[in-house]
């Protein structure tokens, strides 16, 4: 009697622990893919948002006027911002010209990866400002960095996403192209003459 009660309890729990995994292969047939293409489309503009707004902000405090630099920019390149290289301190190459394109490239390249123009190209630009502020802020790499980077490299790996002008653009010219190759074929596929 005791061993039947015993087994009986083990059936239900068996039962259960096939209900269980049933569940979870439905939650992994059916809504993981469903966040997956949730996170294929929505990951990229969110990548090149929250790279695109600390750059776009720091250019924004560049400029006193239309490509008029603030003289605190200019004091900042030209007395504060040095090169941290290979133990050395080093003052920037003219400091004017570099304040100048530091201030440009801060405002359009994050305008241009909001967009998704030009995506991979832009994160490519904003790595390599990051790699030069390392340079200028040595301990920064914790605090920020690292973060501009990966999401940097994120960005440059998986490309723009659907919702970018990269996409549109290259949707558009993969119809341009596919209506002129319709045109110049027949039904059967040969060249039309």
């Amino acid at each position: 009697m005791r061993l039947s009660l015993v087994m009986s309890e083990d059936i239900v729990l068996l039962k259960r622990f096939r209900e269980l995994v049933a569940a979870v292969r439905w939650i992994e047939n059916t809504v993981t893919p469903r966040l997956g293409r949730i996170g294929y489309v929505a990951a990229p503009p969110v990548l090149r948002i929250s790279l695109a707004l600390p750059f776009f902000r720091s250019g924004l405090t560049r400029w006193d006027g239309f490509l008029s630099l603030s003289a605190g920019t200019i004091f900042l390149f030209e007395e504060q911002f040095k090169l941290h290289i290979f133990g050395g301190i080093y003052s920037f190459p003219d400091p004017v010209l570099s304040a100048f394109i530091v201030g440009i490239a801060e405002i359009v390249l994050p305008i241009l990866l909001v967009l998704g123009l030009m995506t991979r190209f832009t994160a490519a630009g904003l790595l390599v400002m990051t790699g030069v502020i390392q340079l200028v802020y040595p301990d920064g790499w914790a605090n920020f960095h690292l973060y501009w980077a990966a999401i940097s490299l994120g960005i440059i790996a998986l490309g723009p996403g659907r919702l970018s002008v990269d996409d549109l653009v290259g949707r558009m010219v993969y119809s341009l192209r596919s209506v002129e190759f319709g045109n110049t074929l027949g039904t059967s596929g040969q060249e039309n003459r």
